[in-house]
């Protein structure tokens, strides 16, 4: 074309969690057998959603406002029992006005980092959820900045690492705190969230936290909402119910600002995200209007607790089945439902591979990992993929240099979890043994 028509940060936009997908298709066809470990949909993975909360669904669905546009900023009704649901804890305080919904939180955190100013950063953590790291590089054009999350201490920020990318990067304008996080599991504990809070206030800076499974904690740990400890510094917290009822296709997030109103350009930011929603009207009506009624349901909180439960045995089993493999690092997962693993430095080369029976198989996975620049996690995700049909993500495509990869805690059926930890502890002492 006679002028460049492409973004200078389009290149920046990767979603390696989906790109697998056409790979193990194409094995599927070719008679692979695939278990899907890459996208965190508990829905494709079995979960039965109970009858009360599809009979609420239904009666919505039955009324003629339904099907109407909502308020740009979302169902007042619902922003105001958000809003008081969250001022009930203290801490921070909000009012409906406060609270904008989105077409899913992929669709605020396109606006949240797209609205800032090109040269304004925001440090992301690594690794770091694709979405979030994807915005933040292409609205800059350029590679994230990122603060280390330590797979030596249950992958918890290191907040020297994170002081030191804000103190000598004064591009720097916010923090992303995803909590619990994904793609690692971790929880953040109390102290370290208020030791994040501090450096934002110290170097006048914002804060987002992703909290879109924060109702999903176990193994006896605990944390809090950002509102809890934010004090006076501004703040964005993402908040949604793809994961937690849970309804993916509802694309259904919203975010809460506070202290909006304590520094005029922060405000400003603000408004130009909410004019953004206005040029697109509004978001989905019906998954608006049937939240509050689902997690006011006397049954609510004992579905929770159920798949909460389920994500706790699921985690150890998971942790026990790879913690005592010589070269890979294995944190225990504590929150939401990832598991991340990373290898030690060193143990992967470009001449492990593993046996695949099937001919056609070994052919596409040589193809795929012949170029030279194909990173040595998603080598031996390809390799696993072809041997044994379990499709997990490479840990290298989520904003880091570590190399591993990202399995899910999803699959119901708990002799094939097993089955599957099992397959994968097996075919990783095969891979590191095979060099």
């Amino acid at each position: 074309m006679r002028t460049d028509i492409v973004h200078s940060g389009a290149g920046e936009l990767t979603y390696e969690i989906r790109n697998i997908v056409s790979v193990g298709e194409k094995l599927q066809q070719l008679g692979r057998k695939t278990y899907w470990e890459n996208i965190g949909d508990p829905v494709a993975k079995g979960e039965k959603i109970p009858t009360w909360m599809k009979e609420i669904v239904a009666e919505l669905v039955m009324e003629d406002a339904t099907y109407g546009y909502s308020p740009t900023r979302g169902m007042l009704e619902t922003r105001q029992f958000i809003a008081e649901r969250r001022n009930s804890r203290g801490g921070a305080q909000i009012d409906a006005n406060d609270i904008l919904f989105f077409n899913g939180l992929g669709d605020a955190i396109t606006k949240i980092f797209g609205f800032l100013r090109s040269t304004a950063r925001v440090v992301v953590p690594t690794p770091s959820y694709t979405t979030h790291s994807s915005a933040e590089a292409a609205h800059a054009g350029d590679r994230p900045v990122t603060y280390i999350l330590d797979p030596e201490n249950n992958w918890y920020p290191d907040l020297d690492d994170l002081e030191k990318r804000i103190k000598y990067n004064p591009a720097v304008a916010g923090i992303l705190i995803i909590n619990p996080d994904n793609p690692t599991g971790a929880v953040y504990p109390e102290a370290i969230l208020r030791g994040m809070i501090e450096l934002a206030r110290r170097y006048d800076l914002f804060v987002i936290c992703d909290e879109v499974y924060h109702n999903i904690v176990y193994n006896g740990k605990k944390t809090v909402p950002i509102s809890d400890i934010v004090g006076e510094v501004p703040a964005i917290a993402m908040r949604g119910i793809s994961k937690e009822m849970p309804w993916p296709g509802s694309r259904c997030g919203w975010i809460e600002v506070y202290n909006g109103h304590r520094d005029p350009m922060f405000e400003k930011y603000v408004q130009s995200i909410l004019n953004s929603k206005m040029v697109e009207v509004c978001s989905t009506t019906l998954p608006q209007r049937a939240y509050p009624r689902v997690v006011s349901h006397p049954e609510y909180g004992n579905y929770l607790a159920e798949r909460v439960e389920r994500y706790e045995k699921y985690s150890n089993i998971a942790y026990e089945a790879l913690k005592d493999i010589d070269g890979v690092l294995v944190n225990r997962t504590n929150g939401a439902f990832y598991m991340s693993v990373a290898f030690q430095e060193g143990a992967l080369t470009h001449g492990q591979i593993l046996e695949i029976d099937n001919s056609q198989v070994r052919a596409e996975i040589e193809r795929l990992v012949s170029p030279a620049n194909v990173s040595l996690d998603k080598r031996f995700v390809y390799y696993l993929l072809g041997a044994t049909g379990i499709c997990v993500v490479p840990l290298s495509s989520f904003a880091t240099s570590m190399q591993g990869f990202r399995i899910t805690l999803l699959e119901r059926d708990e002799a094939t979890f097993r089955m599957i930890f099992q397959t994968i502890a097996e075919n990783i002492r095969k891979y590191l043994a095979s060099a």
